[in-house]
């Protein structure tokens, strides 16, 4: 009974949202799967820690890279369905602990082919069997012959299998299948049936965070008749013990190795077969106690329920009123926007650290899967918007948490199932809890907090940060990403000033404030580029702004990207590059460039290009708000409609490039509200335009922002006025603050010709050189 008490409060909180009609119909988990989106159609909860999909190719190593997220839309075959996933991940892993339910006589140990030329257990599948929305997907495997559907709570994948009547039924567990696949990538894994019929085990991998332990246990609705517990390694060592009790794999109840299968035998029956997995970075036991505390029966619709409810809520925050394609892309934006950070601790509230060592979250959910070079530009400032506090609140205490725990007493740079990898560069935790801070989000220890800053961006031996504190800069001499560091570091270090400054430790504030102008160290006003910059105080030489990847001394991106961004001192980039226009030209000129993709071809996430610009990767993110810093906000508007217009669409290759755990989602959604966060901390959102007729956002306070667009069509793009709450507004940004007081922010669209609002000379957003004039 508490279980529909709780169901029906789940959905009456959706309806005090005042949604008019069901948000899940506008959602389609397709977007993305295609080309260059890595997202997958699989089911999940909001911010789940059981990302429960298909997987339809695992390849070898680099080669993995279309199947990030497990799944490609152009394939035909499934090879299973597995518990963990990224969405969205520019490099990718997981895949943990796949399934594949297989009916007759025979089960097959190995793939096979996608052909289908030599037996297998992958199965063909067509996307008329398909369907996937949040909280479910199904599919009918064609030469399996089951009807697979998938559901998840937080914790627990929950898989329901109807197979043909009569017929026998398996389950197949491959503990050998990986994303990212290479040849030792399990170091040991574990599976055993206990005598209550659960099964559990282990798997260990060296991927993406090396060393990475995950824990599963799994039910079954009907009793087994039989089990074969395998191990397949194909270059077993010399010695690898004596054998465990169990005359072949069918009488043996547990197995350990680095090649483990297991095949389940279960009698025919009219009835689905239900399976529940559930997972943890701890124990056996822990995860035992997950599924005991989230889902201890059988009934698949119950869980599919309440998660579809919880998905009701979270894409209840805001409601889009838009075109039926644009509609769809931003639900689907915003249910992408919702996966991550996902929780990553057991219900005991026990985790795995950065350390490898098991922890306790004491008052707070640990969460992971931190894209922090991409998630710190608009994902986490959506969050800070639309979700209660206490979601960024739990974000940036395990945040802390993990730079107390880890071994190099810094805070995550990518981080996954608490485990680090190392990925990209900077150290974008920083500006994540600095914005949080600024915008009066402080339920945690704040002292803490700015000490994890500091020793962040003061550890020398990371990421040449011994000497881009000696000279200003990091040279190019031993770093080939050394422009595109002092770059992001100098942003770091003034998010750092800024909260040291609000919390009166003035000392560190002027230390920071000094490191956050280190990026006019690389910039050569010669030829108004950010260049790589060796030790002795040269440029080098040659320099090409258009060259990328290995030898640029930027990373994934290059000169034409990178030279613009400083969001902290635009003001003091448009002094450099000598005015207004100079800064226009620049921009115009990386827009209009005709290039030539191969130039390319060895950068990984490159994609989504508009010349120079490259929407597919976040460096460019902020740069169509950058004319409104010079004082032309019809370039801003002109730029952002060819970037909508051309770069998503409600379709599997909507997104044209990696979403990065919701970065290009929440830069979509910031976009059609018509502003943007180009610097975090700031607590100013630039504007833009927007591309909804109507928005409604449901603030975590309880108040309500609404955006309207009065006039807007194919023949008026251009914004002729702003007002908030029906005042006209004679700057160019909003604030944090104005937002959460809710209200009406208006755009009133006009032809070019008419649009007067942008020639008013509007208050500039915020810079450090503001007061240089131009």
């Amino acid at each position: 009974m508490k279980k529909f008490i709780g169901l029906a409060v789940l959905v009456a909180s959706t309806l005090l949202f005042g949604q008019a009609s069901d948000p899940l119909k506008f959602v389609d988990p397709m977007i993305g799967t295609g080309p260059e989106g890595h997202t997958f159609p699989g089911a999940t909860a909001p911010f789940g820690m059981v990302q429960l999909s298909p997987d339809t190719q695992i390849k070898y190593f680099k080669q993995s890279y279309k199947w990030a997220a497990g799944y490609r839309y152009t394939d035909t075959t499934i090879l299973g369905f597995s518990h963990t996933h990224f969405s969205g991940a520019g490099h990718s892993d997981l895949g943990d602990f796949l399934l594949m339910p297989i009916s007759g006589d025979n089960v097959p140990l190995e793939p096979g082919d996608i052909a289908k030329t030599q037996p297998g257990y992958r199965s063909r599948f067509s996307h008329a069997d398909e369907h996937a929305e949040p909280g479910y997907y199904s599919v009918y495997l064609k030469d399996s012959k089951v009807k697979a559907e998938l559901t998840a709570s937080e914790r627990v994948g929950v898989h329901r299998y109807t197979y043909a009547p009569g017929e026998k039924r398996h389950v197949l567990m491959d503990l050998r299948s990986s994303i990212y696949d290479y040849p030792g990538k399990v170091m040991w894994s574990r599976i055993r049936i206990r005598k209550d019929g659960t099964v559990t085990g282990m798997r260990e991998t060296r991927g993406w965070a090396p060393g990475r332990q995950l824990y599963f246990a799994m039910r079954f609705s009907a009793a087994m008749t039989g089990h074969s517990l395998y191990d397949r390694e194909e270059n077993p060592p010399p010695y690898h013990g004596f054998k465990t009790p169990g005359t072949s794999p069918q009488d043996t109840q547990s197995i350990e190795g680095r090649g483990l299968e297991a095949v389940f035998d279960f009698a025919p029956a009219t009835s689905p077969l239900i399976v529940k997995v559930a997972i943890s970075s701890v124990s056996e036991a822990n995860a035992i106690a997950n599924m005991n505390a989230e889902f201890p029966g059988f009934d698949f619709d119950a869980v599919r329920a309440k998660t579809q409810a919880l998905w009701r809520k979270e894409l209840g925050r805001v409601e889009f009123d838009a075109s039926p394609d644009m509609r769809k892309s931003l639900y689907t934006a915003l249910y992408h926007a919702m996966m991550a950070p996902s929780i990553s601790m057991d219900v005991d509230g026990e985790y795995r650290g950065p350390d490898n060592q098991v922890h306790r979250a004491v008052g707070f959910n640990f969460v992971s899967s931190l894209s922090l070079w991409d998630i710190y530009r608009a994902e986490q400032p959506l969050m800070t918007l639309i979700e209660p506090a206490e979601r960024t609140n739990d974000l940036v205490r395990s945040l802390v948490a993990s730079q107390q725990e880890s071994p190099f007493g810094i805070l995550p740079i990518w981080q996954f199932q608490g485990q680090e990898t190392w990925c990209m560069i900077g150290y974008h935790a920083v500006p994540i809890i600095a914005d949080a801070y600024m915008k009066g989000i402080r339920g945690y220890d704040a002292q803490a907090a700015l000490d994890a800053m500091v020793a962040s961006a003061t550890y020398a031996p990371y990421g040449h940060l011994g000497e881009y504190m000696k000279l200003g800069y990091v040279p190019v001499d031993n770093d080939d990403e050394a422009a595109s560091k002092t770059m992001e570091y100098a942003f770091d270090d003034w998010t750092i000033a800024r909260m040291a400054r609000a919390m009166g430790k003035s000392d560190i504030a002027a230390e920071f404030s000094k490191r956050a102008t280190y990026w006019r160290n690389n910039f050569n006003k010669a030829d108004g580029f950010v260049e790589p910059r060796r030790a002795n105080g040269e440029f080098r030489r040659p320099f090409d702004p258009a060259k990328a990847g290995a030898g640029s001394g930027f990373t994934e991106g290059n000169a034409w990207q990178y030279s613009w961004y400083q969001p902290q001192d635009e003001q003091g980039l448009i002094h450099l590059l000598g005015g207004n226009s100079k800064l226009v030209a620049k921009l115009d000129a990386m827009f209009d460039q005709k290039v030539d993709p191969s130039e390319y071809a060895d950068v990984e996430d490159i994609s989504g290009m508009i010349g120079q610009y490259i929407h597919g990767n976040e460096p460019s993110h902020h740069l169509a708000y950058l004319y409104m810093y010079a004082g032309a906000p019809l370039d801003t508007q002109a730029r952002l409609k060819q970037i909508v217009d051309s770069q998503y669409k409600p379709a599997p290759d909507g997104l044209v490039g990696n979403d990065d755990l919701g970065q290009m989602s929440a830069w979509l959604i910031f976009t059609s509200l018509g502003f943007y966060p180009v610097a975090p901390a700031s607590n100013q959102y630039v504007l833009g335009r927007p591309f909804v007729d109507r928005a409604v956002v449901h603030l975590p306070n309880g108040k309500t922002l609404t955006v309207e667009s009065k006039g807007m069509d194919e023949g008026h793009t251009f914004v002729k006025d702003v007002l908030l709450d029906g005042k006209s507004l004679d700057r160019s940004f909003v604030t944090h603050s104005e937002l959460m007081q809710g209200g009406t922010l208006t755009f009133i669209f006009s032809t070019k010709k008419d649009a007067v609002w942008s020639h008013r000379g509007l208050k500039l957003p915020f810079s450090m050189s503001a007061s240089i004039s131009n």
